[in-house]
């Protein structure tokens, strides 16, 4: 459920984007080379849109995949410079589990230069932020609680 309290601050909507891999889970990482960063596929409301269908919209815009929505994870919260006088502001991030239903890397746009799958093992040393890793593995977590039938 997403908390219903009242932000002032920048948000965006993203996804933990997730398969199974044998008996392993893998997570899509989104890498640029300038500046350097490894992160989840994450973006900024349109006027009207729902945070589900920001994070749908954008998942499918970075990834190049089309993703159904489990459930709500959980939300980051980091701040952000706005440039000039105005200094930092707070930005919130809301993450959904999801899972792939179709489309291919191939498709992603060029915010990213590189979109792949990597080992929930290499979560932690992969994404640059380490607030991603913790919704990461709270995502991860769901899915294995999913996958043993408990609430």
């Amino acid at each position: 459920m997403i908390p219903e309290e009242m932000f002032s601050g920048l948000v965006s909507a993203g996804g933990v984007v997730y398969r199974c891999c044998g008996k392993s889970l893998q997570v899509v990482v989104c890498s640029r080379q300038v500046p350097f960063s490894n992160n989840l596929p994450k973006g900024t409301p349109d006027p009207g849109e729902t945070l589900e269908q920001t994070a749908s919209r954008e998942v499918e815009e970075e990834t190049g995949l089309k993703v159904e929505i489990l459930e709500y994870v959980g939300f980051i919260e980091y701040d952000v410079n706005q440039g000039g006088a105005s200094g930092k502001s707070p930005k919130r991030v809301y993450y959904f589990l999801m899972r792939p239903v179709g489309g291919d890397f191939s498709l992603h746009d060029n915010e990213f230069d590189i979109v792949q799958w990597v080992k929930d093992i290499n979560i932690s040393s992969t994404l640059t932020y380490d607030n991603e890793v913790d919704i990461v593995q709270k995502g991860l977590s769901m899915v294995k609680r999913r996958s043993k039938g408990t609430p």
